[in-house]
């Protein structure tokens, strides 16, 4: 068994260039991954697919998860899902929003 948490993750999740979200993989197995998002006040990442099902649930803060065309406002506790294939975005507004994202089954080639 392994604890994680996503908000001790969260604190500790580095961006890859200045200006961009902080991201931290917590768990990578061929049935799973899961990354944790620490957006600052202001910052995005982009519409995108994915090839699995991808599931955002809230950690703490709000923003605006973004599902194609449609935005929905959410906050610490929210759950949103996607289907293969669905573009989803995220966004922070007025404070940080840390997200953990599991994605399953992990993109790319099963062992």
């Amino acid at each position: 068994m392994i604890r994680h948490d996503p908000r001790d993750i969260g604190r500790h999740a580095v961006a890859a260039h200045p200006g961009r979200p902080a991201v931290a993989v917590a768990l990578d197995t061929a049935d799973a991954r899961l990354v944790v998002f620490r957006l600052a006040p202001g910052q995005e990442v982009p519409s995108h697919t994915s090839s699995s099902t991808v599931i955002l649930s809230v950690v703490s803060g709000a923003g605006v998860i973004a599902g194609g065309a449609t935005e929905v406002a959410v906050a610490t506790g929210d759950i949103v899902s996607f289907t293969p294939g669905e573009p989803h975005g995220m966004r922070a507004e007025d404070g940080e929003l840390v997200l953990l994202a599991t994605i399953t089954p992990r993109p790319g080639e099963r062992n």
